[in-house]
């Protein structure tokens, strides 16, 4: 038997990195909790996933940005589905509290 974690644990100390923590993994499904400090995407960066990604934003706030130019933001409980190939980065994240998202990313079975 294995003891449960907590989603919305926080390090004794906050890293200057985002951490990402694999939650689980099986064919066709990944599951991460991503804690963000503040960290944004590099300038320029874009991510272009070939899998749907579902995320959440249990704390804090997080802004993404989209190819042309919108942001949305999310707030603690906000969610939204992220379309495979559908271009977006992190443009800013809160720093107190810090965003924790949980992140489930799926991809398309033949």
């Amino acid at each position: 038997m294995t003891s449960p974690s907590n989603l919305l644990r926080l390090p004794a100390e906050l890293p200057a990195a985002e951490v990402c923590e694999l939650l689980l993994q099986r064919p066709g499904i990944r599951v991460e909790r991503i804690l963000s400090t503040g960290q944004a995407s590099p300038p320029g960066f874009w991510y272009d996933q070939a899998e749907d990604e579902w995320v959440a934003v249990l704390q804090g706030e997080g802004v993404l940005q989209w190819e042309d130019g919108r942001l949305t933001e999310l707030r603690s409980g906000d969610w939204l589905l992220i379309p495979a190939r559908q271009k977006h980065r992190v443009e800013r994240t809160s720093v107190d509290p810090p965003c924790i998202w949980l992140a489930l990313f799926s991809s398309r079975q033949a």
